[in-house]
């Protein structure tokens, strides 16, 4: 009978933490299988490297989802994925651009003072902030899908109704019921991530941001054509298009396997496991799915054990800084485009003082087409960030995206022309939205399944607070003084810079944690550590 070598490769079997004595002592194994010779071989991988489609651990019969995603690999189903999770990032980012095109509009229209526009601007982020924790708790107790599609439901709902609105304040109620429902948005960025390999993992979170790019940039093109025919009404309405096809295509989306895991539901993670290896036309891991049930999922208490605590208080103020920082220059760019320059704004002070708060000016198409330049920066933002996070890592990328932001800010105190400012406010927005997406890579990859949805619900929820606040500094601090204005945001994103750097863990290379009743880390170190090819792993309960 012919004897053929073939090549096994062995994924470690989930709660060995290191090589049995007996694989050290022999250096390898042989199994006889019918006359044929398997020879027991063992395969490095860089770190981070994904596994191999062709192998699906053959001689373990125990895996995890984390296992699975690895083997599976990135292919056709996170596509998909991608493009859906995207609408609902584009969606979220014409509702948050919208505001600083409706607030000079209705100023203008319906002669509101500045501390209404304000109020207009900030009632969004109350209901952002006041819902973010809430839809959190919703995602990791009951399923990030659940969540994900109350939250979009009630936010088309409320969108579209808002544009029916006959005075300031139905407006203020319905566009404070928009932003309850946009707290939840967030969530579909827990759901892509546990869906994604770890090699894949950053590098596609940030091109999300490709789509909030492009949800900023259409909403202000549909601003251009149809602010002067057809009014901030029909604008409303046609802004409210991508939660349609979200709301619509969502029921594709299958839920996590990685919280059925966790909430019990082993079939159905399996279910979900294989459609995803279908679609990507890759083998299923063999074996039993390992289940790590745990009840007291979402609870606010895990989020201040030993090992987060200090954690999630840096995180919230750096998702603070984020928020404050970005909405803030969303903000004053159109005001300074409106005045030309930040020496303008000051020379005008006492001209303004002396005017009726009630006077106005009508975005014209020069600070429309400004506006979208400014815009546009996200693109560039994106790339420069997709380019250093993985060199640099995650604490790295956030810290020099608050730096470059608070420089920028600082150089608009010199008296600048027209194009310099523009060029300045590009660069500034550019390395803040590069910053912020940094945070959101971060921050699903630090905290543990059981948690995760929470975390990233609390941090949100924070960010909405700086949102909350910024209108308020951008727009009636600016009156009093423009100078003062900067060096509160050029202040707050030093101080979120270091913040970044004193971040305890850098989840560069590192898998995601399942279940918060074990220590940080332990999941995944990286697939085949160099050497021993062996990660640490607790393997949690077996059902």
């Amino acid at each position: 009978m012919k004897t053929d070598l073939f090549q096994v490769v062995k994924f470690r079997r989930t709660g060995e933490s290191a090589r049995s004595e007996d694989d050290t002592a022999s250096g390898e194994h042989e199994v006889q299988i019918e006359g044929v010779r398997a020879g027991l071989e063992a395969v490095e991988l860089d770190d981070g490297a994904a596994v191999p489609k062709e192998f699906a651990n053959p001689t373990d019969d125990t895996f995890m989802v984390e296992d699975a995603v690895e083997a599976i690999g990135f292919g056709k189903f996170q596509w998909k994925l991608s493009v859906l999770t995207g609408l609902a990032w584009m969606a979220d980012a014409m509702e948050m651009m919208i505001l600083s095109i409706l607030a000079p509009q209705l100023h203008c229209e319906w002669r509101l003072p500045s501390w209404q526009v304000a109020l207009l601007t900030s009632v969004v982020f109350v209901g952002m902030m006041s819902s973010s924790t809430l839809w959190g708790n919703i995602s990791d107790q009951y399923g990030r899908k659940t969540g994900l599609k109350i939250s979009v439901l009630w936010t088309l709902y409320y969108g579209i109704l808002s544009a029916f609105a006959p005075v300031y304040s139905w407006i203020l109620v319905l566009r404070g019921l928009v932003g309850f429902g946009i707290g939840g948005v967030p969530q579909s960025v827990t759901l892509y991530a546990e869906f994604l390999p770890m090699k894949a993992r950053a590098k596609c979170i940030l091109l999300i941001e490709v789509f909030w790019a492009i949800g900023t940039v259409f909403e202000v093109v549909l601003a251009v054509f149809v602010m002067p025919s057809l009014g901030w009404r029909w604008l409303l309405i046609l802004s409210a298009v991508p939660l349609l096809l979200f709301a619509v295509l969502c029921f594709w989306l299958p839920e996590s396997a990685r919280y059925d895991v966790l909430s019990g539901n082993q079939e159905k993670a399996i279910a979900t496991l294989k459609r995803i290896a279908t679609e990507n036309g890759a083998p299923m891991p063999l074996g039993k799915l390992i289940i790590s049930r745990q009840e007291d999922r979402g609870k606010m208490r895990d989020l201040f054990t030993p090992h987060f605590r200090w954690t999630t208080l840096l995180l919230w103020f750096i998702w603070f800084s984020n928020a404050f920082s970005y909405y803030g220059l969303v903000l004053l760019t159109t005001e300074l485009f409106q005045a030309g320059d930040v020496c303008s704004i000051s020379s005008r002070k006492k001209a303004v003082e002396a005017k009726c708060s009630l006077a106005c000016e009508y975005l014209s198409e020069e600070d429309y087409m400004d506006l979208l330049w400014t815009t546009l920066s996200e693109f560039p933002g994106v790339l420069v960030t997709l380019w250093i996070i993985d060199r640099l890592g995650r604490k790295k990328t956030m810290a020099l995206c608050f730096v470059v932001f608070s420089f920028c800010s600082l150089l608009l105190f010199i008296c600048v022309g027209r194009n310099m400012l523009t060029l300045l406010l590009f660069i500034a927005r550019a390395f803040i939205s590069g910053g912020f997406q940094a945070a959101y890579v971060y921050t699903p990859e630090v905290y543990p399944t059981a948690t995760r949805a929470l975390g990233l619900g609390t941090c949100s929820g924070m960010a909405r607070v700086g949102a909350l606040i910024t209108p308020f500094i951008a727009q009636v601090m600016l009156e009093s003084s423009v100078y003062l204005t900067l060096a509160v945001y050029s202040g707050c994103c030093l101080l979120a810079a270091l913040a970044s750097c004193f971040l305890p863990i850098e989840t560069k290379g590192r898998g995601l944690q399942e279940s918060s009743h074990r220590e940080w880390g332990q999941e995944m170190v990286g697939r085949g550590a160099h050497g021993t090819g062996v990660a640490r792993s607790n393997s949690g309960s077996q059902e």
